[in-house]
């Protein structure tokens, strides 16, 4: 099994979140939340604040944190055909400067401020509704209930 620990900005302003729509190497493409993997020896905090900036062309600030999501993807789903966790750490991150644009070499294609009630019908990643869970119920536990794969909703 493969281990990815990661860091997700939630940008919530006015009922609008801010998404990047991926496109990866394989193909394909779907919207999901601003983040990434955590390199060694780097705090979470910082890594959220990197990854926006690296995707997105904006400066951030971390407002709090909203929770931690783990989850196991099959091999099949998987995209190394291994079986993998992932354990997402979320934060309420608030843009401060910056302009959007596609990530430079790499595979965010672009990042659209997207109104909330539009997000059911895009074809996301499950992050995506973990996001939005955490930041609207803000959870004691920072933990809300797996989100159902399948459909729009991918992993």
């Amino acid at each position: 099994m493969s281990f990815w620990l990661a860091a997700y900005a939630g940008c919530i302003e006015e009922e609008r979140v801010l998404l990047a729509r991926r496109i990866p190497p394989e193909g394909g493409s779907n919207w999901t939340l601003p983040g990434g993997r955590v390199e060694q020896g780097e705090d979470p905090l910082d890594a959220v604040i990197r990854e926006v900036a690296e995707e997105t062309g904006c400066a951030a600030v971390v407002d709090r944190l909203l929770g931690v999501d783990s989850r196991v993807i099959p091999a099949a789903a998987a995209r190394a055909a291994v079986e993998h966790q992932n354990v997402g750490i979320f934060y309420r991150v608030r843009i401060t400067g910056g302009r959007l644009r596609p990530e430079p070499n790499g595979e965010i294609a672009e990042s659209v401020w997207t109104a909330i009630s539009d997000v059911a019908g895009l074809r996301r990643s499950s992050l995506v509704d973990i996001g939005l869970a955490l930041a609207q119920a803000l959870p004691a536990t920072g933990h809300v209930a797996p989100v159902p794969v399948g459909g729009l909703i991918q992993h």
